[in-house]
């Protein structure tokens, strides 16, 4: 348990350095912006600094977006995913604060394509051990496990407004260079970490009623036992069949680990699902 903490704590420093540097070498130098929060808080910063005394940086606004964020998710998605999602913002905050802000090339298309890659890593990298980067992802997590909705469409709302804001702004080749560099950072995130597909757990266990109740406490699921017998030993068994989002597959993983290790388990990605069930 501590070794995987340690992992996870190691991970969430190395995606939240690899944020800023995308951000701090390629992305803000060049006025290309960032998806999600870090492209508003991009987007307040450069409004501040242009027409105000105030100059706020893009770390700090960053990690001030976030708070009510964080005490949201602290709410309704549970205190480790919010924890760790606070500390890879804070850590990007703080790399921010130490990285130089300076281009590394003076061709935009490589810095949108590069530091949206870079970026992209990061992040995924983060997604991928339970954490998150933030601002919508922990929005996304309260919606998937109150709601059943549709997150892509909340991503790339925010993200509509964040480039026509920048085209409006400061030129409509920003803001076509700020869309390279999202469409670059979500196929990387992508390949990496599939954020809102839906995944189907089918766990083969001799401790259904330990591992039913141990998930119903960590997620906000429906969960449908069948009756299962090994064909080889003949052994009874139960198998829990549980749909989630990508978003809750660490937790899962981690449950089963701690109520039954030698479970077996196959996941899935679900093609399509008709009324999801939620747990009241």
């Amino acid at each position: 348990m501590i070794l995987s903490e340690t992992k996870k704590v190691i991970i969430v420093i190395v995606g939240a350095l690899l944020n800023a540097l995308g951000l701090n070498l390629f992305l803000i130098p060049a006025d290309v912006y960032s998806g999600g929060f870090t492209g508003i808080a991009q987007l307040l910063s450069r409004v501040l600094e242009e027409f105000s005394p105030i100059f706020i940086s893009t770390g700090i606004l960053l990690l001030l977006l976030n708070i009510p964020v964080a005490i949201l998710g602290w709410m309704k998605v549970g205190k480790s995913f919010t924890l760790y999602s606070f500390l890879s913002v804070a850590l990007t905050t703080v790399f921010m604060g130490i990285i130089p802000l300076e281009k590394v090339s003076d061709d935009i298309l490589l810095n949108a394509v590069f530091g949206g890659v870079i970026q992209a890593v990061g992040i995924g990298l983060t997604l991928k051990w339970g954490a998150s980067t933030g601002g919508l992802d922990i929005i996304a997590m309260v919606l998937s496990r109150v709601k059943d909705r549709p997150i892509g469409t909340y991503f790339f709302s925010l993200n509509a407004v964040i480039i026509l804001s920048a085209g409006l702004l400061y030129g409509w080749e920003k803001a076509l260079y700020t869309l390279v560099a999202l469409y670059a950072s979500t196929r990387v995130i992508d390949m990496i970490h599939t954020r809102h597909v839906k995944l189907t757990a089918m766990i083969i266990t001799k401790k259904a009623d330990e591992l039913k109740k141990a998930i119903h406490e960590k997620l906000v699921r429906g969960i449908t036992m069948l009756p299962a017998k090994g064909a080889y030993s003949n052994e009874s068994k139960d198998m829990l069949m549980i749909v989630i989002t990508r978003y809750e597959l660490y937790d899962l993983e981690r449950v089963i680990k701690e109520v039954d290790p030698n479970a077996f388990t196959n996941v899935i990605q679900s093609m399509g699902v008709f009324g999801f069930f939620r747990k009241e």
